[in-house]
């Protein structure tokens, strides 16, 4: 990070405590010692590119817990059991990331790696039991990263073997994978400095934030909890960029052929992140800013509360802003993962050959990294920041990637707003209660989709009527859909944006960065399908 970005978390701004940095030190869990050695042993290690190094190894590390929950592999829903189902090419794919993780502990570990095959000979050859349990004692200690990396390298060798037994097998039950897997996940979980198992982890080595943009930003929230959410949302957005390129990298790795096991590990780190901040915000950025909120107006004596009445309402609003924000952007991460996830990657046990698979995994990079940068900089417009793309991303294409995903998402929800208008007005009201639930399902689905799709728009457009749209929406959502009045306020709202989106669409394709760029009509209806 630059200096000048340190600047920025040491100065003034939201008092309190400073979530970003607490957030980069505190999450793995380390000891001070720990870390002091953990970083220690960074700066001293001569491996080629070994930022990328240790970060592949440590994804792929939580890849192996993350790709034991069948949740995370790729695929529509099946309609097969989780017992009946053959576990084979999961357990090879799994095993293919072992190796991997191998083969990068190898390199950090340099010329100590000879005393690892030492080792091995010595295991084998010694006649005594008592002279093996020393030889294993001895090398179980992790009092350094470097002895911890050869406890890795030892136990992840050993895994490969069964997994090359059980690959013998004619078929592989879950039962028997997530065994396995759970096996490697103690592993791990028993590694002192290298033990990334943790949801929503972050570490100082990779997760810095460059742009001075997004930290002024942060730093400026106010309110603990909404400092500490922003903070945790911006790191994890960031986070799940990194893991894009991570993919890009293996895909364009041609000296490894075990490019999908690596692949479908990393997936599954990235779905199961994904999903963790969906979640938490989705249920808990609601309660944790009200607390908030109740702590601060509890502070105010109850001579001042007249006096700062409009202070504190503007203040309660600011923070329903805050989550509808919050919220949205969750949504909105839920929707285009299942669309990556079930419609663009191929299931983990398709006979996909390894070029076609490179070019899958480019193209769900391609298509998930807009929708990220967009969410970041939708965050930043609804928190009152205007983000710069080449201010804000190191990708020099990120601006007309943006733009052009933008435009994309505009044309598809002026879509669904233009339709919901329509079925609403020629579906009419039911004749009775029962009916009306039936028929108007399409309501509560218009609705999630406009919690996913519109709500992003109406900050990122500048959309002049959000509040009175908002209202609208919310008014429908907690009504007896039947009601004539809201739906009808509802249908009007709607029309009004859909004319906004078609205007927006417009101003947006004539941006200098989409100069040349047509607009792909028909692919835009496909995505629209996909949602």
């Amino acid at each position: 990070m630059s200096s000048d970005a340190s600047g920025i978390l040491r100065g003034s701004g939201y008092p309190g405590r400073n979530a970003y940095a607490e957030l980069l030190r505190d999450t793995r869990g380390l000891r001070r010692e720990q870390q002091q050695a953990r970083e220690a042993w960074f700066a001293r290690l001569a491996a080629d590119k070994k930022d990328e190094t240790l970060f592949e190894l440590e994804i792929l590390l939580k890849g192996v817990a993350c790709f034991a929950n069948p949740r995370n592999h790729p695929g529509a829903g099946r309609r097969q059991t989780i017992v009946s189902h053959d576990f084979r090419e999961h357990l090879q794919h799994a095993r293919d990331g072992m190796a991997r993780v191998v083969q990068l502990t190898r390199a950090m570990l340099g010329d100590r790696d000879r005393a690892f095959v030492f080792q091995r000979y010595l295991e084998t050859v010694l006649p005594e039991d008592t002279a093996r349990t020393r030889l294993l004692h001895a090398t179980m200690a992790q009092e350094s990263p470097e002895s911890s990396l050869f406890v890795l390298r030892h136990g992840f060798t050993n895994l490969i073997e069964v997994a090359g037994g059980l690959l013998r097998l004619p078929r592989v039950n879950f039962r028997l994978f997530y065994a396995h897997l759970a096996t490697a996940m103690r592993e791990i979980a028993q590694s002192t400095f290298f033990n990334p198992l943790h949801a929503l982890e972050f570490r100082p080595e990779f997760d810095r934030i460059a742009s001075t943009q997004v930290l002024e930003l942060i730093h400026r929230v106010p309110g603990e909890q909404a400092h500490r959410l922003v903070a945790l949302t911006f790191l994890a957005l960031f986070r799940m960029l990194r893991y894009l390129r991570l993919l890009d990298a293996i895909a364009l790795d041609h000296s490894d052929h075990r490019v999908a096991g690596r692949g479908y590990l990393v997936l599954a780190v990235l779905r199961s992140d994904a999903r963790a901040l969906s979640n938490y915000l989705r249920r808990r950025a609601g309660a944790l800013l009200a607390d908030s909120f109740e702590r601060d107006l509890l502070r105010v004596p109850a001579s001042d509360v007249v006096a700062r009445h409009d202070e504190l309402a503007a203040e309660g609003h600011r923070l329903l802003s805050t989550k509808a924000a919050l919220t949205g952007l969750a949504a909105n991460l839920r929707l285009e993962m299942r669309r990556a996830f079930e419609h663009d990657l191929p299931p983990a046990d398709a006979l996909v050959s390894e070029s076609e698979y490179r070019v899958r995994l480019r193209a769900v990079a391609h298509g998930l990294r807009p929708a990220l940068q967009n969410a970041i900089l939708f965050l930043g417009r609804s928190l009152g920041a205007r983000l710069e793309e080449g201010r804000v991303f190191d990708d020099q294409a990120a601006r007309r990637a943006t733009s052009d995903r933008l435009r994309r998402d505009v044309w598809m929800f002026a879509q669904i707003a233009r339709a919901f208008a329509s079925k609403a007005r020629t579906t009419g009201p039911a004749p009775d209660r029962w009916t009306g639930i039936a028929s108007f399902a399409f309501v509560r689905e218009f609705l999630s989709y406009f919690r996913a799709m519109g709500y992003p728009l109406l900050r990122v457009g500048d959309y002049p009527r959000v509040d009175v749209f908002v209202s609208a929406m919310t008014a429908l959502e907690e009504s007896d859909l039947l009601d004539p009045q809201r739906l009808d306020a509802a249908i009007r709202e709607c029309e009004a944006f859909s004319e906004f989106l078609v205007k927006l669409f417009e101003q947006i394709s004539k941006r200098e960065d989409l100069v040349g760029v047509p607009f792909d009509r028909k692919g835009a209806a496909r995505a629209l399908r996909l949602y």
